[in-house]
């Protein structure tokens, strides 16, 4: 299992460690300072970016010019706003995509590990490990 730490910088800043890499996710002003992405933006850039992955590969195992691939993800809030409730990813290729490639580049896109990951029942468990603090008076 990978691990991933989040720890609090400032505000509502957040400095996430993995693999030897540093991210910073903030808010927006006036809640903080800007610093870095939201974690709601973070996800969906997160299925972006595995999008653009799996488009790459697909391409260059194709024999299409990969190399001015652009991936982008617009997406909207629920009516509660309460979680993303929908997501919308465009391939754009300068050159071109084959007609003929277009289904199985979808259904390649429609596999990638990030929306295998939301599309299917995700357990996601959480574990206090804190001693409980006293009650406050």
């Amino acid at each position: 299992m990978s691990q991933i730490t989040v720890r609090h910088d400032t505000n509502d800043r957040f400095s996430i460690d993995l693999r030897g890499h540093r991210i910073v996710v903030d808010q927006p002003p006036p809640a903080s300072s800007d610093a870095g992405p939201t974690p709601t933006e973070l996800f969906v850039a997160s299925l972006a970016a595995c999008a653009a992955f799996y488009a790459r590969r697909f391409l260059a195992r194709h024999g299409v010019a990969d190399w001015e691939l652009v991936v982008t993800a617009d997406f909207a809030w629920s009516a509660d706003h309460s979680r993303v409730a929908a997501v919308a990813i465009r391939v754009e290729t300068p050159r071109g995509i084959p007609d003929a490639l277009r289904p199985a580049l979808v259904r390649v896109l429609d596999h990638c590990t990030v929306h295998e990951s939301i599309r299917q029942e995700l357990v996601v468990s959480f574990h206090l490990v804190a001693e409980a603090a006293a009650a406050l008076a």
